[in-house]
């Protein structure tokens, strides 16, 4: 701190310098009413956390719950495209008005503010985590049930921003089998520990494929970890989600909502129990 004359870091949690981490949180706007914020986050990118969001996202609405999605991926924004969503959010004196999908999920994301939704976003990390604070405090969700967080990969700047500014109420991992035998999956979990965010379930993606003729499951990325990885955190709720070629090409076209979607039938249910 500028005006100490000691070493803050090592100092007692009653200095009157240091700020306890609660006194970071930001208010959303005056006129989002936001039940519960959960982050959907992952130690690595391409395990298909952004495909998780919308899956729980779908599965909360088909719940008849008010659901949003903050894509706080800002340089690599998948959301829009998932749901087919393009052009330009509204901002107006108020605020900014997400768009909404086809079966009324509002989602809110930085390929609806530019120009075009090709434009690489070249910014610096803390350019970036101001853009996310403001999808919190600057957007008007309106009254929500859930609002669904997709964070980057990683424990970087953005996820510290959205666990520092928003009142999250738990995360869910993603991974791939490969990872729940090493540590990225565990560095996700010891961040949320850190932040004193309970982690509320782990998905395995790439669980398995499912043979059309025959139906037999084969496990293409190795022997699922999953049960002995949540038993090691104390993850009660899992959930598997197989590698499904008629889902990828749903996301390529934008037309999620229009597949045969996969559930998540366990992180689903706990997350309608939070209500």
């Amino acid at each position: 701190m500028a005006n100490c004359n000691h070493d803050c870091e090592s100092c007692s949690a009653s200095c009157g310098e240091r700020q306890d981490p609660a006194s970071f949180k930001k208010p959303a706007h005056k006129e989002s009413h936001i039940k519960k914020v959960i982050g959907i986050v992952s130690g690595k990118g391409g395990v298909g956390k952004s495909m998780v969001t919308s899956l729980l996202a779908m599965a909360l609405c088909r719940a008849g719950k008010q659901v949003a999605i903050l894509d706080a991926d800002v340089t690599g924004p998948s959301i829009p495209k998932t749901f087919g969503l393009h052009g330009q959010a509204l901002m107006t004196d108020r605020g900014v008005f997400p768009m909404e999908t086809r079966m009324g999920i509002k989602v809110m994301s930085i390929n609806l503010l530019l120009q075009n939704e090709t434009d690489p976003v070249v910014w610096r990390g803390p350019i970036i985590a101001g853009a996310i604070q403001q999808f919190w405090t600057d957007v008007i969700y309106g009254d929500v049930d859930f609002l669904l967080v997709d964070m980057p990969p990683g424990t970087g700047d953005v996820p510290l921003t959205v666990f520092q500014t928003m009142p999250v109420d738990g995360i869910i991992v993603v991974a791939s089998p490969q990872e729940l035998v090493g540590m990225i999956v565990e560095k996700a979990c010891n961040m949320a520990k850190m932040m004193d965010v309970p982690v509320l379930s782990i998905v395995e993606n790439f669980s398995y494929f499912k043979c059309p003729d025959c139906g037999k499951e084969h496990s293409i990325f190795g022997k699922s970890r999953l049960a002995e990885t949540a038993a090691a955190h104390g993850v009660v709720c899992q959930d598997k989600l197989p590698v499904d070629p008629l889902l990828a090409e749903a996301v390529d076209n934008g037309k999620l909502e229009e597949a045969n979607v996969p559930a998540l039938p366990q992180t689903t249910e706990l997350l309608l129990k939070m209500l």
